[in-house]
């Protein structure tokens, strides 16, 4: 989550604020997480990529493993989870209608598992709830497969989803945690590692197809693999407990507000997402005449760049701070994919999708941590609402695509999540750092 579920997926799986006394400005934004005493170098006044940082300690330095090993073994199981969906349909002789049930319990699962664990992440600490939802996911994986029966796999998938949904909001959480002890933007290649996560599933469940070998063994073998990175997570993870309470007797609250506005902006995002994994390939192939090879092309730049541009987010926000990030984020998303709808060139297509991916690649990384961040007493909760609205997104953006192109046509259609990655670079104040946060001390 993603993209996957994921963030993050989900993303499937994505998730920039912060906390202390000395917040630095960056052009055109506040920069986030602040440093725990820290060297100017690590505070994002505008340092240019590769510019002095400061040393980290060897436990936040395994509990960063940590969470990179979580992002990527979600990752991985979506990734397989999804290569597989083929083999199960055929097994279960079921037609798409019923697959579409079918899958739509996986997302219901994810966003009641999202509404649930926002309250114990922030009442046990996120490691807490962490660890235990990270080793039922390497055994949830192994339920799909054996199920005999239509009813069955919807009882499975929706428990699927709800232990990725869960995951998912928890591990952000503790990304939050570790960033801002690091004192350095680290979330966007957390989601980068769930990407990677998402091609290593989606290649094992591929070349286990292309052997013969059934979706039970293929699981089998996953869940097998994904043990000893679970393992290691459990071992390194930040156990940093619930956050202090303030001194007039909170734990700080959080804005419904700010919050909604944060989850809107990963509403935009997501329908993008969605529209582009749906609607790209189909867009090449029946309205630009391509062939069924070179429009594939168009999810897989869009995935490639997504996952490029998260591995270069961390350093671009310690540099321009996130407020322009995301802003610049928004226009080369939106300008990106309109200019390339405008061309209507198979290659021009290509370029668009390539450059709404990177585009979109740094924003849900950075709206994460500005909604972990907004109240760290209640980081759960707030990225809960967060992330259910994103999986709202992903939900919405595919059905509303193929909606509207029904009226007129599918290459205006999708001028509707250009038009929102516009919005959402328009609205990139958001990600700034609360005012009152600017002047309380580390709490993580």
């Amino acid at each position: 989550m993603g993209n996957d579920v994921t963030t993050t997926r989900p993303r499937n799986g994505t998730p920039s604020t912060a906390l202390g006394n000395d917040v630095a400005a960056a052009p055109g934004g506040d920069f986030h997480p602040p440093p725990p005493p820290a060297p100017a170098g690590a505070t994002g006044t505008g340092t240019p990529p590769g510019g002095p940082r400061a040393a980290l300690s060897a436990e936040l330095r395994r509990a960063r493993i940590a969470v990179y090993l979580l992002f990527l073994t979600s990752g991985v199981a979506v990734g397989v989870w999804t290569a597989r969906i083929p083999a199960l349909k055929e097994r279960l002789q079921i037609g798409e209608g019923e697959l579409s049930v079918a899958l739509l319990a996986i997302a219901l699962g994810a966003f009641a598992g999202m509404q649930v664990v926002g309250h114990l992440v922030d009442r046990l600490g996120t490691a807490k709830v962490m660890t235990p939802v990270a080793f039922a996911q390497v055994l949830v994986l192994l339920l799909p497969a054996a199920m005999p029966s239509l009813g069955t796999l919807i009882v499975a998938l929706l428990v699927f989803g709800a232990v990725l949904g869960t995951l998912d909001v928890a591990m952000n959480a503790n990304a939050v945690q570790v960033e801002r002890r690091c004192g350095r933007p680290m979330m966007s290649s957390f989601h980068a590692v769930f990407s990677i996560g998402g091609f290593l599933g989606a290649a094992q469940g591929g070349l286990f197809a292309h052997a013969g070998i059934g979706a039970q063994a293929t699981f089998t073998a996953a869940a097998a693999a994904l043990t000893v990175p679970v393992v290691l997570a459990a071992r390194w993870a930040l156990r940093a407990g619930p956050e202090p309470r303030q001194p007039g007797g909170g734990r700080g609250t959080v804005r419904t507000r700010e919050v909604f506005f944060l989850g809107a902006l990963a509403f935009c995002c997501f329908i993008g997402e969605g529209a582009a994994a749906d609607w790209g390939s189909v867009y090449l192939r029946e309205d630009l005449g391509g062939t069924q090879g070179f429009a594939a092309a168009a999810y897989a730049a869009f995935s490639i760049m997504m996952t490029a541009g998260r591995f270069a987010g961390d350093r671009l926000a310690a540099w321009l701070g996130p407020v322009v990030l995301v802003r610049c984020c928004g226009l080369l998303a939106g300008a990106g994919l309109g200019v390339g709808l405008l061309a209507s060139h198979p290659v021009a297509a290509v370029a668009a999708f390539a450059c709404f991916g990177a585009g979109l690649s740094c924003t849900v990384p950075q709206v994460f941590s500005a909604a972990g961040n907004r109240a760290p007493a209640r980081a759960g909760q707030a990225l809960a609402r967060v992330a259910g609205l994103g999986y709202l997104g992903m939900l919405v953006g595919p059905v509303l695509i193929g909606a509207v192109s029904e009226v007129v046509g599918l290459p205006a259609a999708l001028g509707i999540p250009a038009a929102l990655a516009l919005l959402v670079a328009l609205t990139a104040g958001a990600v700034r750092p609360a005012a009152r946060t600017r002047h309380e001390g580390m709490t993580a």
